[in-house]
Order: C-alpha cells, then sequence, then structure tokens
C-alpha cells in the first residue's frame, strides 16, 4: 500500500489565491482570475515525459499520476485554479462499458449503445465509490499537495455529450448515429439520460466531498443540438443535474460554484443563465459584450478567447486579451480559451496569456 492511500478529505491546508472562487459570485477582485481547460495537457514536454508509454486511462486510474498532471502547469504559470486530471469517459465506464484510446484515433468504444435494447447492458445502479473511488483518491491527494496555492475544480461530461459518445463509438463529425436516437427513439434516449444524470449527481457529490472547490459541467456536444433538441435533450438534464447537488449540499451547509460550459449553445445564453450554475462557460464565437447583455447580469461569465490566438505573436496576444477584458468587465468574470489548449502550442504562449490577463485586469481595475 501506498501512503498516499490513507490520505483523508480533511485537514486541507487553507487557499491562499481565492480569486477564482470570488468571481464565480461576482464579488471584488484585484485581479481578473484566469485558468485553462485541458490546462494539463500534451503541450507541456513535462506532461509527454509523464505519459510516455502509459495506457491513457490507467493514467486516470492512478491518483498519483493524476496529482502529478494536475500540479504540472501550476509550476510554470501563475493560474488561479486547477482542474483534476481525468476524463469525462470514465463515467460510461463506470456504466459497464468498454473504452479505450486508440492512438491516432482517440476515444473508442469497441461495443457502442446501438438499439434501446443495449441498454440493459449498462450498469443500472453504479457504486460511484467503487467504480470512480480513484478519482476522489486524485481529488485528495491533490488539494494535500497543492498546498492551498488555489482551488481544485472537479468535472464530468453532461449526460447528452456522454450519451452521443456511447452510440457513436467515438468521435464523430456529425454525430448522426446519436442524433438518430433522439428522432427514432425519444423514450430510449431520456431513459439513457437519466441514468446518466443519476450516476453524475452522485459522481460530483463524491468529487466534493472529496475536496473539488468547483464543478464544471462539460456539454462538448451542445452545438450538434438545434434549439428545440437542447431543450429537449440537454438542458433539462443540466438543470436537474445542478438542483439536485444544490440541495444536498445546501443540506451539508456546503456551498461549491458549478459552471457549465455547453460549447457552441450561444441560442441558448439566457436559458443558461436561468439553470442554478453560478458561471457559463463560454466558447469563441460569442461576443462577450453580447453575452453580458443577453445573460443579464445573472451569472459569472467565463472564457472565451479563440484557443488558437495563442499562436500569434506574445504582443499580439496581449492586445486580444485587453480588447476581450474590456467586452467582459473585470467583475464575475474568470478568463479562459474557448476551448482546450491544443497539442502544439507553445507553453510561452499559454503563459503570454496568463501574464497579460494578471497585468491588464490590474490596470483597469486600478483604473476604475
Amino acid at each position: 500500500m501506498n501512503k498516499d492511500d490513507f490520505i483523508l478529505p480533511k485537514d486541507f491546508p487553507p487557499l491562499q489565491n481565492n480569486t477564482f472562487l470570488r468571481a464565480t459570485r461576482g464579488e471584488k477582485t484585484e485581479h481578473v482570475p484566469v485558468w485553462c481547460m485541458r490546462q494539463a495537457g500534451r503541450y507541456l514536454p513535462e506532461f509527454r515525459e509523464s505519459r510516455a508509454g502509459r495506457d491513457f486511462f490507467e493514467t486516470c486510474r492512478s491518483p498519483e499520476a493524476c496529482c502529478e498532471l494536475t500540479l504540472q502547469p501550476l509550476r510554470r504559470f501563475p493560474f488561479d485554479a486547477a482542474i483534476i486530471f481525468s476524463d469525462i469517459l470514465v463515467v460510461p465506464q463506470a456504466m459497464g462499458m468498454d473504452v479505450q484510446m486508440v492512438a491516432g484515433k482517440g476515444p473508442t468504444f469497441p461495443e457502442p449503445l446501438k438499439e434501446p435494447e443495449d441498454l440493459q447492458r449498462l450498469r443500472a445502479k453504479v457504486d460511484v465509490d467503487k467504480e470512480l473511488g480513484y478519482v476522489f483518491k486524485a481529488i485528495t491527494l491533490t488539494r494535500h499537495k497543492i498546498e492551498g496555492k488555489v482551488p481544485l475544480i472537479g468535472f464530468t461530461g453532461a449526460p447528452w455529450t456522454l450519451m452521443s459518445y456511447m452510440i457513436e463509438g467515438g468521435g464523430s463529425n456529425t454525430h448522426s448515429k446519436a442524433k438518430r436516437w433522439l428522432y427514432r427513439h425519444p423514450e430510449a434516449s431520456h431513459m439513457l439520460l437519466r441514468m446518466l444524470s443519476d450516476v453524475i449527481v452522485e459522481y460530483l457529490l463524491g468529487q466534493v466531498a472529496a475536496g473539488a472547490q468547483a464543478i464544471q459541467v462539460f456539454e462538448s456536444h451542445a452545438g450538434i443540438l438545434g434549439p428545440a433538441e437542447f431543450k429537449e435533450f440537454s438542458l433539462p438534464y443540466l438543470r436537474d443535474i445542478a438542483r439536485r447537488i444544490k440541495d444536498k449540499l445546501k443540506e451539508a451547509l456546503q456551498d461549491v460554484p458549478m459552471i457549465v460550459f455547453a460549447k457552441d449553445a450561444h441560442y441558448a445564453l439566457e436559458d443558461l443563465s436561468q439553470s442554478h450554475y453560478e458561471v457559463v462557460g463560454l466558447d469563441w464565437t460569442i461576443d462577450p459584450q453580447s453575452a453580458r447583455e443577453r445573460t443579464g447580469g445573472k451569472v459569472s461569465l467565463q472564457g472565451n478567447m479563440d484557443p488558437c490566438a495563442l499562436y500569434a505573436p506574445k504582443d499580439h496576444i496581449s492586445d486580444i486579451v485587453r480588447k476581450m477584458l474590456e467586452g467582459f468587465g473585470t467583475r464575475g468574470y474568470i478568463a479562459n480559451l474557448g476551448h482546450g489548449l491544443y497539442p502544439d502550442m507553445d507553453p510561452e504562449n499559454v503563459g503570454a496569456f496568463v501574464e497579460a490577463v494578471h497585468q491588464h485586469s490590474k490596470q483597469m481595475i486600478k483604473q476604475m
């Protein structure tokens, strides 16, 4: 047994930088907080070195490896939050599906769901402690090892996004197999979305109990749905998850901010801002000022620089960041990218992005 196996989710070091948490609640901050989706990723040489020769999901199941990968970007950059290294597809695995990470292809389900009868192959009741306890251990270990530098974010994929992977058998441009279910098997679709929601609620509560200080729900495939389908097959489940978690946390007198990131669902901003989440994450296709107006100050916003802007020279990155900050304003705002970092990005440009957010926002706040 490793000594880290005995680390408990209590007596965590006190938090030294709560800028991110204050921004989720719309409170005043000295600077705009910043973190990046996929900040623990292949763009870092130390990440590639740590992961060399190891199966992806084997890495996900090692609390020590996940902790190390989560901490790597914090050693390089003054991020205001960390996000635990894991993957959204651990949830379908916990439900009994085989998922493999195939080199050059990405996540692959050898036996995807094809017809409604296939739902019988899924575990009706998932013991999240047994099936996903390795994620909880990784969160607890990281909370201790991060030494209170910044808050730790936990996360999950949203029901529709996970459903689409489970039916498509991997990534897809059209998601036509999954969308076929919505039109041909709406009842079975809702049954699967309910099953996923139940597991996700328990999973996220487990992450909070393990030490996660904020939660992000990734609806990465929102944009493949039209407004009507989103309102039927995504939004109700996003709202249900947040409501159930808030109710449970209230009973325990806990307050953990939740972020929803529904990529390309710009038609749903008003609905998302009234869905029990403190923060709405935005992709780069949304104008910051328009997002502020449409959400009406009900939520904090997170995003939304185009990740490809990191290919620009550093002085240009600084200009892009300044314009983004002017659009969002400095209150109730968390700077991020509109999607995750790509593997071929230069770590120095990521550093330039973080520095520009801090520098420009400090100046803007001083001038207010």
